[in-house]
């Protein structure tokens, strides 16, 4: 068949990995001028290392790995407050992975740029679908047809929006923002995450591999402001966090003079079916459980995997059993992030300080349970 995905970040060239594999005609495309490679590391967890590894590029995965050691929390005057070892949260053995985002993007778009056809700068603005095929139409380029169509194109999907409708049907509001943007690698601290909370906000600098991102979350219900104005979302940062301690003068600066900066939404992304038609999502388009699940990459991997599992076993049915597949794994991911939201960022002062007094608590817990093991 004739394939045409949407998006070149993670789900896309993951997809694409399988399908020319399997014999298809593929073509990936996308808006920016090369593969999404922005934001911080990412973990490949459970089922992904899996995928990985079937993929033959669990070796190349394991060698990105970032050395993490832990996270530290500290005060406004940049007191230690808390602080939780890599080794209490990690499982001895553990064979996840985490890495750079750019890392693993580097290794999809490898692994099928020889295969898949790129067509990058460039989006889809419509389609028209029958039961035998999808016309597409692009911003550049002329219009043509194809026997499916993939939306592998994130939170903000357009395939998605030209085929089930608005995203604000789709997306459910987490009660967060969160920012990332580059910092000078001197104000955080190599393979920690360090992080500064205040009630509802939250300001870190994570460092690795010599380079350091600020994060920056934060809880306030829906804003309204337009998602390609970098000005705006500049303004929406600095006012939240103004008068901030710790080195939070030092990460609004680089807000200031940053033209990459990320800064969304922390949604997740619920549709009562992903596909219509001959039309279908993988990834965040079709099922984020966002950030704070920490299951992003692993959902997008494993879901191109079971999507071109499916396939495989014949056009008929194929979007069903895709979606029986992997539905308890989204559903399990989505579930998971109320207790993630309350640690990162507690909404009030006492929230805070029974935080760091679990931290404390953790380590002990831990070492209890190993030496009874033991």
């Amino acid at each position: 068949m004739r394939i045409l995905i949407s998006g070149a970040s993670l789900a896309g060239p993951s997809l694409a990995f399988w399908l020319v594999r399997a014999g298809h005609e593929v073509t990936v495309v996308e808006r920016a001028r090369r593969p999404r490679t922005g934001g911080s590391p990412i973990d490949v967890r459970g089922p992904a290392v899996d995928v990985a590894e079937r993929m033959g590029l669990l070796p190349a995965v394991q060698r990105a790995r970032v050395h993490t050691e832990g996270i530290e929390c500290v005060d406004a005057r940049g007191r230690r407050t808390a602080s939780l070892p890599a080794g209490v949260y990690a499982k001895a053995g553990d064979r996840d992975v985490e890495l750079e985002r750019a890392d693993l993007v580097d290794l999809l778009y490898g692994a099928t740029k020889d295969d898949a056809g790129y067509r990058f700068e460039d989006s889809v603005t419509a389609l028209e679908q029958d039961a035998d095929g999808v016309d597409v139409t692009f911003l550049h380029g002329r219009p043509e047809r194809f026997d499916l169509v993939v939306g592998a194109d994130g939170t903000h999907s357009v395939v998605r929006r030209l085929v089930f409708g608005e995203e604000s049907r789709f997306l459910r509001h987490l009660g967060l923002y969160v920012s990332i943007v580059g910092v000078d690698p001197e104000l955080g601290r190599e393979n920690w995450g360090v992080l500064h909370n205040v009630p509802g906000r939250l300001a870190g600098v994570y460092r690795y591999h010599g380079k350091a991102d600020a994060v920056f979350m934060f809880r306030s219900p829906e804003l309204s402001y337009d998602h390609h104005d970098l000005d705006q979302q500049r303004k929406l940062l600095t006012d939240t966090y103004a008068g901030g301690g710790w080195r939070v003068p030092a990460l609004l600066d680089a807000v200031r003079a940053a033209d990459d900066l990320y800064f969304d939404a922390v949604n997740q992304v619920h549709l009562p079916t992903w596909s219509r038609g001959r039309v279908t999502l993988v990834g965040d388009s079709g099922y984020c459980a966002s950030p704070l699940s920490g299951m992003g990459t692993t959902l997008a991997m494993v879901g191109a995997a079971r999507l071109a599992d499916a396939l495989a076993a014949g056009l008929d049915g194929a979007f069903e059993r895709y979606e029986q597949a992997h539905r308890p794994l989204v559903a399990t991911a989505q579930a998971s992030v109320s207790h993630g939201a309350n640690m990162l960022v507690p909404a009030t002062g006492l929230a805070l300080w029974r935080r760091n007094q679990l931290t404390k608590v953790i380590p002990l817990v831990m070492a209890a349970r190993r030496m009874f093991r033991s």
